[in-house]
């Protein structure tokens, strides 16, 4: 009895109703056993009912049974105390739908403890004790639980695969690779779980910088979103100040202003915040895997390695957020402005000014131009026909017929005085006016040669640090010499690192403030981007320095893009 005894657990001679041993025993009809208190108490609440049940499988009984003492059930419990119980495991112990469950386990399985690649199995904290107490199992390899043992076994020569081919991107087992893998590129599965660790963790610093940036931008985001709303809250009291001097003729417009304030401001607000939602969505995302790659990085099982890293390395396209720019307290200002137009001519601001004020309201764009174009073919949809204006073309620049092309010569050109024209450095201004979205490229030869914007007003004479592109607060400008670019701008230098190239790519976005320059040859690089807020329109700009005549002849071109 004793023997026997031990083997049951607590569980098994426990009442379902207090969930402890059994005391006084009792077993109604259908077989069940409880404490004869707890079965009273129950039966004790069902009696309005004049059905009585069992707790367990609701059977019931009409007229209530009469208890008697199970005597067999209770000397039972008393041995047990005696000799001891098996302490059951707790219900955190035994294995879920998914959990590793041990494959020693009869009846109610236990959680998987280790998993053996020898044995391929897996065991509970108990069965796992012969791993490691008994010398036959001494050079078995043991690993966290694993479901998919099976997988590492060669369904056709049934040995375990521990042998990696590159050749094929499998893992295969030695006689595979002295078979049909044979002469193919291999290597243990444990030296290509090494090499994929090493990409893992710069899959990781990837990740990891990636959220970092993400959460960079939701914060700017943030900072957009109050910097709208000040500059909201700002523009209607300066109008509220405005209306209140017109009160009576006003009173209405006043209204419509604030109005139309409030619905660009709800609009644009919610133009970011859904950005600010998307970033906070690819953030979660990121760190999600992030987590899987570094609970893949902590497993043992090479094999599961191998077989799980290429999915999960992979990283969706990031949100572009490449264009946020804040503006703080500028979004309205221009409405502040045309309401204040007219304040001294009242019915033209009734008649006139009040369509002047609907249009400013209506420009007010808070959130992302346009994504800057990534490919040279996206570039070329905002190509522009660029030709150089004659009346600013230094005479020593010879000027070529249809005006795209100049040549740096020895001597000066015979071009009729014009005040527009640059008289100290060798430079050349275009005869259209930039602004939108612009696009265009630059042929280049020789050295010292060198490409621009500038406003119109740039001075022509002068010092050299007033005239020449970028030495001054007018002018942006890339310096193409040799095995190396320079950027300018205020006369405030700038080494670039890039690919040598003849041709230079502009791209201009003169709302966004954005101008970048890029080197051009069978793929795109960019060298340089300028974020300001540009004032005037701008207009292109080609120069050569003097000095480069001394080595070659330098030209300058502006290409026919199609």
């Amino acid at each position: 009895m004793a023997q026997k005894g031990v083997q049951l657990d607590q569980e098994t001679i426990s009442c379902s109703i207090c969930l402890d041993l059994l005391k006084d025993p009792v077993t109604i009809p259908c077989g069940h056993s409880y404490c004869m208190k707890c079965i009273k108490r129950f039966w004790d609440e069902e009696d309005g009912k004049k059905l009585h049940s069992c707790p367990q499988c609701r059977q019931t009984f009409t007229p209530r049974p009469v208890l008697v003492k199970n005597s067999m059930l209770a000397v039972l419990v008393e041995e047990l105390k005696k000799t001891g119980l098996q302490a059951a495991p707790a219900d955190h112990c035994y294995a879920g739908p998914e959990d590793v469950s041990c494959d020693v386990c009869t009846g109610r399985k236990l959680k998987a403890l280790k998993s053996c690649l020898v044995c391929l199995a897996s065991y509970c904290e108990n069965h796992v004790q012969f791993h490691y107490e008994s010398p036959t199992f001494q050079k078995h390899k043991l690993v966290e639980p694993c479901k998919k043992l099976q997988e590492n076994i060669c369904s056709r020569h049934d040995k375990m695969r521990e042998i990696f081919c590159r050749t094929d991107h499998q893992c295969i087992c030695y006689l595979s690779s002295m078979d049909e893998h044979k002469g193919h590129d291999t290597v243990s599965a444990a030296a290509e779980r090494t090499e994929r660790q090493r990409e893992l963790e710069g899959s990781r610093q990837k990740l990891q910088q990636r959220i970092q940036d993400r959460e960079k931008d939701v914060k700017l985001l943030q900072q957009e979103v109050e910097a709208i709303s000040l500059s909201a809250d700002k523009a209607v009291e300066d109008s509220e100040k405005i209306f209140t001097e017109l009160i009576r003729l006003m009173d209405k417009r006043r209204s419509d202003v604030k109005q139309q304030i409030r619905s660009q401001q709800e609009t644009e607000v919610s133009r970011v915040k859904e950005l600010q939602e998307k970033l906070e969505q690819e953030i979660t995302e990121l760190k999600r895997k992030d987590a899987s790659l570094e609970q893949l990085s902590l497993t043992e099982d090479h094999i599961q390695f191998v077989h799980s890293y290429p999915s999960l390395s992979a990283l969706s396209e990031p949100t572009d957020s490449s264009s946020i720019n804040i503006r703080p307290l500028r979004y309205f200002e221009d409405v502040t402005a045309a309401v204040s137009e007219h304040t001294d001519q009242l019915q033209d601001v009734l008649r006139e000014t009040w369509t002047n004020v609907s249009l400013r309201l209506t420009e007010v764009h808070v959130l992302l131009p346009p994504a800057e174009p990534k490919t040279r073919a996206e570039f070329l949809k905002y190509s522009y026909e660029i030709s150089l204006d004659p009346n600013t073309t230094n005479t020593r620049l010879l000027l070529s017929e249809g005006n795209r092309k100049v040549t740096l010569m020895s001597e000066e050109q015979s071009y009729s005085p014009h005040p527009d024209r640059f008289t100290k450095c060798c430079q050349v201004l275009s005869r259209e006016s930039l602004t939108g979205r612009c696009y265009w490229e630059v042929e280049l030869t020789g050295r010292g040669v060198y490409v621009a914007v500038a406003y119109k007003n740039i001075s022509r004479t002068g010092n050299w640090n007033e005239i020449r592109f970028g030495h001054n607060n007018k002018s942006w400008a890339l310096y193409c010499l040799k095995n190396k670019y320079l950027y300018y701008h205020i006369y405030i230098q700038n080494p670039l690192s890039g690919p040598q190239s003849s041709r230079v790519g502009l791209y201009l976005d003169h709302r966004a403030g954005i101008l970048s320059f890029y080197s051009v040859s069978g793929t795109m690089t960019l060298l340089h981007r300028v974020q300001t807020t540009f004032t005037e329109p701008l207009h292109a700009g080609l120069g050569i320095f003097w000095s480069a005549l001394l080595h070659t002849t330098s030209t300058a071109e502006l290409c026919e893009l199609k």
